[in-house]
């Protein structure tokens, strides 16, 4: 495990993302956005897959082992607070693979779902 959060927090692992991987609800859409990330890095795909909104959750999911994520990048948030039922979470995922870098961009949508935030999507352009 890893001793900082992959996150970016700064925050050990385990008061970090590692709670939500354990079980414990993610308090806001952003926190769940960067539990994800941090599941990616770890190769966590139960995690990703419970994370993901019944509605639009694949069957199954293929994690690239050669890929590494390196940095994540909060852009903006709206709503996703303990307050609100939906919220998006716009952000820069950095990842290596095959020896070159690159990032990924999305703008994601997130609701509450039986009092759990669930990724839903990408928010359409």
């Amino acid at each position: 495990m890893p001793t900082n959060c992959p996150c970016g927090t700064g925050l050990p692992y385990p008061e970090c993302c590692g709670r939500a991987h354990t079980g414990s609800p993610a308090a806001t859409a952003e926190a769940l956005m960067r539990s994800r990330y941090s599941a990616f890095a770890l190769g966590d795909r139960d995690y990703l897959l419970r994370s993901w909104h019944p509605d639009t959750r694949p069957r199954t999911l293929q994690l690239d082992r050669d890929q590494q994520w390196v940095q994540l990048e909060i852009v903006r948030t709206t709503g996703g607070t303990l307050l609100h039922t939906e919220g998006t979470v716009e952000f820069r995922a950095h990842y290596r693979a095959h020896g070159h870098a690159g990032f990924q961009h999305e703008h994601s949508h997130f609701t509450k779902h039986n009092g759990h935030w669930h990724y839903v999507g990408e928010v359409p352009a």
